[in-house]
């Protein structure tokens, strides 16, 4: 089964996101801070990670990265992408918030091919 790590600081977002991922038929593991993301990267396979670009201790950017670096697939969620540099821009798949069900399924899909 395709395992996610969700990186999501805003509890709600997260429970609605974590659940339309299962929902997905995705096994989804959830944090919501940079570190913990960073951590569970170190010590579990994942097939892909969604981070929230603005978290309390950092940035899903940050998480992004480290998947990159281990060969997982990361997304980006957020609802500031036109604030972003655009090197960051290119550089990930994004999502804008408020993101729907049917967005994210799709995103997931497509980036897990």
């Amino acid at each position: 089964m395709t395992r996610i790590l969700l990186v999501e600081d805003e509890r709600d977002v997260r429970l609605i996101m974590e659940h339309v991922l299962i929902d997905g038929g995705y096994q989804v593991d959830t944090t919501d801070t940079m570190a913990s993301g960073q951590e569970l990267l170190g010590s579990r396979h994942y097939d892909l990670v969604i981070a929230d670009g603005r978290l309390p201790d950092g940035t899903g950017m940050a998480v992004a990265d480290k998947a990159q670096a281990r060969g997982v697939k990361a997304l980006i969620v957020t609802g500031y992408a036109l604030s972003m540099p655009g090197e960051l821009l290119d550089r990930y798949e994004i999502l804008m918030k408020p993101v729907r069900p049917t967005e994210l399924l799709e995103a997931v899909a497509q980036l897990l091919r």
